[in-house]
């Protein structure tokens, strides 16, 4: 049996962690930001619209085979989690279409980092013909840039939304022209404006992705107010924070090292998270903190109810003695506490204890032990 074959990129959304991976373009057409590690050394490149035709046609053809074992196994096509252990084991090429189908085969998610990119005759085509083979799906997302969305107007983002289009994922990242400007993101405070109030008008779902730390000691401040600002005069649906990291391959940690750039720590992060937050005001945006990376992930909720709940979450970090903020922290990243209310628990305190215990009598500091662990997570 031959294997079946369509191409996937390297990242997506944690939001799209269920969704179908469908590539239209080859990593990132700008590919100049600090912060990012992904896609350095790898050219930009659109597919063609056969690549991708070709690519929905061998998806059809998954599909078709991991119904083919649900048959098989006496189970009239359902695809539950019986299926998709055989898929794993005995055809895992085919394991990526089958837990989608698991979840419903309901959501789409288009990559790589542009795909907004492609004429929009080209994405019309191929979002229709991707509902057509699969009338299940609900939602179909894709990352864009600021920049890109400017070079569309609302008529066109209105026909992709009609053709099937639900939702934008745009990296913000930052409000602050400074901020932006060190991080070669190739866009303005007034760009990401302009862009995101094209996206909501044209009746797209808008998710804004926020990098808490991007500002590092040098602008926290101006960089947890200003993006405030622009987010408030977008109004997204949804504001998504992550937490800065530095990787080795990823541009800013050559100025790390040589001191251009001071990374902020978890206490600090938390405290222009609750600048950034105190900021926002008159939107009625989702936020959500759906990171590992992110310290307080139950800071979450909506704006404005939701508001004063999640500032109460922080207040609460902030009055924690060093040494329980420290231990909340070291769980946190060692993945034992997802909440502070964890802490409470033995069996999650008791190997949190002894690994600061045992930091402490190596001399190794927390914040130094931390920096290494959350390197993993990007």
């Amino acid at each position: 049996m031959n294997a079946v074959k369509f191409e996937q990129g390297p990242i997506r959304p944690p939001s799209e962690a269920g969704s179908l991976l469908l590539r239209m373009t080859r990593n990132c057409p700008w590919n100049r930001c600090l912060f990012c590690p992904v896609y350095k050394n790898e050219k930009f490149s659109r597919r063609s619209i056969e690549e991708i035709k070709n690519d929905i046609f061998a998806i059809v053809e998954a599909a078709e085979e991991v119904k083919a074992v649900s048959e098989a196994n006496g189970l009239n096509g359902d695809i539950n989690r019986q299926v998709v252990a055989k898929i794993q084991s005995e055809r895992p090429e085919l394991l990526q279409v089958a837990f989608w189908l698991y979840q419903g085969g309901e959501n789409v998610f288009l990559q790589d980092g542009d795909s907004l990119l492609l004429p929009v005759d080209q994405l019309t085509e191929i979002l229709e013909l991707l509902i057509e083979k699969f009338p299940t799906i609900k939602r179909i997302t894709s990352y864009a840039r600021s920049k890109t969305l400017l070079k569309r107007n609302v008529e066109e983002l209105q026909r992709l939304r009609k053709a099937g289009l639900n939702r934008i994922h745009v990296g913000l990242e930052s409000g602050n022209d400074q901020v932006l400007e060190f991080m070669k993101k190739g866009v303005t405070g007034a760009d990401h404006i302009e862009a995101g109030q094209r996206v909501k008008e044209a009746g797209l779902s808008l998710s804004e992705y926020v990098i808490l730390g991007l500002g590092g000691e040098q602008w926290w401040r101006e960089h947890a107010l200003d993006t405030a600002e622009v987010i408030n005069q977008i109004n997204p649906d949804f504001i998504r924070v992550r937490t800065l990291a530095v990787p080795k391959i990823s541009p800013l940690y050559e100025k790390v090292v040589q001191g251009e750039f001071k990374l902020l720590s978890d206490d600090d992060v938390i405290r222009e998270e609750k600048l950034f937050i105190e900021s926002l005001q008159g939107i009625n945006s989702e936020f959500y903190s759906d990171h590992i990376l992110n310290l307080l992930e139950d800071v979450s909720g909506k704006l404005m109810e939701d508001k004063n709940k999640m500032l109460s979450i922080i207040n609460e970090y902030q009055s924690l003695p060093v040494d329980k903020r420290e231990k909340f922290r070291l769980g946190r990243r060692t993945g034992y506490y997802r909440t502070m209310s964890d802490m409470q628990n033995s069996n999650l305190g008791d190997p949190v204890e002894r690994t600061y215990r045992q930091l402490q009598h190596k001399g190794i500091s927390v914040d130094d032990y931390i920096e290494q662990l959350m390197l993993r997570f990007i």
